[in-house]
């Protein structure tokens, strides 16, 4: 259905009010709605309302016999003008017969034609054509499931406005990535949308869906604060520079001995008696932890990639470890960033993000001074990764893909995209400190031998 604009209903409360001068209300109230329906869906509004007075004092001429138009008594007697601040000629009553003024309807016939061209015309256009000023185009509401730190993106006002501009309206549920992958009723959607490759070849392989699209991507990262990296230079975990590192070869040596932060010398700024260990989500359930697997697996096995039973077990006592002695962890990333951000070093020393999680929240003003972007050595892309479910997620997919101002507003969310000038922008211009180029980079284990993993750590925690 067409919009009904504030403007619109007032010009129609107006010549209501015009009509009720000459006719019954009651009369004019019904024949108005009548004439109103026969627009319902039409995207052209501004002319609706001169339209629906044609139509209704056309009818309640006909039913009211002896009444004529004002600007046919004007015609037969050129002294008796209609008055401008009407807006419209009225009926008023006359002796007689009506009078058609041929002239007249030759014209109303003209206006007609032409805003039923251009009605015909607005409801041709192809979908992805913006609509016209004064016009609104009716939107495709398009459903989809989404990794939570994508959730700001697709809820910001100028994504929900681009997106409108091609005739889509968004409507999004955030999961954790995984739990996308193998617990979510995708039936209700038009697109799934996890944060990594493994995530969604899963989702293809369930659902035989060989389409993809890949419109953006986020390295992984570690947040932290200054007086921890300071006490993790002292022990040649963290290396600082311009991009501090994360060296998690030496990270898992500490892991491996139990080493507790009271342990590590002259610390005076965290001395708490618990292990060293960057809080992350539940693997179980979430993308950004199977990324942390990857990356942990790949280091314990002599940094080679993951492969076969043998393998797998030789690296479960280490990176059990990682996950087991946190405790609690949460679906998505979107909570233990959250605690990052209000909570402070107290609860989370560490914690384990898309690069584009602190990029987003630096844009927005929450990073705090002394609040740091650590990169982990050696660390993997995570690639944001569309299925589409039905032709309209296709659709989306595209659009975020291809669509430049979606791209320009990814980058400013802290994704990078096809273009890296557009990231590298909103980094300098936001003074974050990120590598041009991420290069200390591995890929992932195979889906089977990562989900193998996930399984073991699973069994681990009972």
């Amino acid at each position: 259905m067409g919009v009904v604009t504030v403007r619109e209903e007032q010009a129609i409360q107006r010549l209501t009010d015009r009509l009720v001068d000459d006719y019954p209300a009651d009369q004019v109230q019904s024949v108005v709605g009548t004439a109103r329906q026969r627009f319902e869906g039409h995207p052209v509004r501004e002319f609706v309302p001169i339209l629906i007075e044609r139509i209704a004092r056309r009818e309640l001429a006909a039913s009211t016999p002896g009444i004529e138009s004002e600007s046919v008594v004007a015609q037969q007697n050129p002294s008796q003008q209609p008055d401008p601040a009407r807006g419209m000629s009225r009926i008023v009553a006359s002796r007689g017969k009506l009078v058609a003024d041929k002239r007249l309807m030759a014209l109303a016939a003209a206006v007609v034609v032409v805003v039923l061209a251009l009605v015909v015309g607005f409801a041709v256009r192809r979908p992805d054509q913006p609509a016209a000023a004064g016009a609104t185009a009716a939107l495709t509401t398009v459903h989809g499931v989404v990794g939570s730190e994508k959730l700001a993106f697709f809820e910001d006002p100028r994504v929900v406005e681009a997106l409108a501009r091609k005739g889509v309206k968004a409507e999004v549920d955030p999961a954790g990535s995984r739990q996308i992958a193998t617990s979510i009723d995708l039936g209700k959607y038009d697109f799934a949308f996890p944060s990594s490759a493994p995530a969604a070849e899963r989702i293809q392989r369930a659902r035989n869906i060989s389409t993809k699209y890949t419109p953006f991507s986020s390295p992984m990262a570690i947040a932290t604060f200054q007086p921890i990296a300071d006490l993790l230079t002292a022990v040649g975990v963290v290396r600082p520079g311009p991009v501090p590192t994360f060296d998690m070869a030496r990270y898992l040596e500490l892991v491996r001995t139990d080493v507790e932060w009271d342990k590590l010398r002259d610390n005076t700024v965290y001395p708490v008696h618990k292990n060293i260990l960057v809080s992350t989500t539940d693997p179980r359930t979430s993308n950004s932890a199977a990324m942390y697997l990857a990356i942990a697996s790949h280091v314990a096995n002599d940094n080679t990639i993951v492969q076969g039973p043998a393998a797998e077990q030789a690296v479960l006592p280490t990176v059990s470890r990682l996950f087991v002695r946190q405790g609690y962890t949460e679906n998505s990333t979107d909570g233990p960033f959250r605690e990052y951000l209000a909570a402070g070093m107290g609860p989370t020393p560490m914690v384990w993000i898309y690069e584009a999680q602190f990029v987003e929240a630096t844009v927005r003003g929450q990073i705090k001074p002394g609040m740091v972007l650590t990169y982990p050595s050696p660390t993997v892309v995570s690639q944001h990764t569309l299925v589409p479910l039905t032709a309209p997620g296709d659709r989306i997919g595209r659009l975020l893909a291809t669509d430049p101002d979606l791209q320009r507003l990814a980058a400013e969310h802290g994704f990078r995209t096809s273009d890296p000038s557009r990231f590298a922008k909103v980094a300098a211009d936001n003074y974050v400190p990120v590598p041009a180029d991420v290069i200390d980079v591995i890929d992932t284990p195979t889906i089977d031998t990562l989900e193998h993993l996930i399984d073991s750590v699973t069994k681990s925690y009972n």
